[in-house]
């Protein structure tokens, strides 16, 4: 059986700030949504200790080549992360169906 690779994930403050403000956000329509959503983020989040270069890479215009790698989670979350050896820094959680052009300029 192959030994796979253990990541350390690090999740920046600014992620940390972004998942509470969309569950924040979500619980005033939901609370049951907000904590499935929550669990669903988290536990994506989490998956990143294994084999994290499975989800592609972002290409945008004014981001430089292969600097984030970008996973989709329910179909309308962004997560962007960067692996710097044997760490994963999770720095971008987005919610595609706002606005986000600010993250590409």
């Amino acid at each position: 059986m192959e030994n796979k690779p253990q990541y350390k994930v690090i999740v920046s403050d600014r992620a940390l700030q972004m998942l509470a403000a969309h569950v924040r956000f979500l619980a005033q329509k939901s609370p049951a949504a907000a904590r499935r959503t929550k669990h669903e983020l988290l536990d994506a989040i989490r998956s990143l200790s294994t084999m994290s270069e499975r989800f592609p890479f972002l290409n945008a215009e004014f981001i430089p080549l292969n600097k984030y790698h970008k996973m989709f989670v329910e179909k309308c979350y962004l997560i962007l992360y960067q692996i710097k050896d044997q760490t994963v820094y999770v720095d971008y959680i987005v919610d595609c169906r706002q606005d986000y052009g600010w993250l590409v300029k």
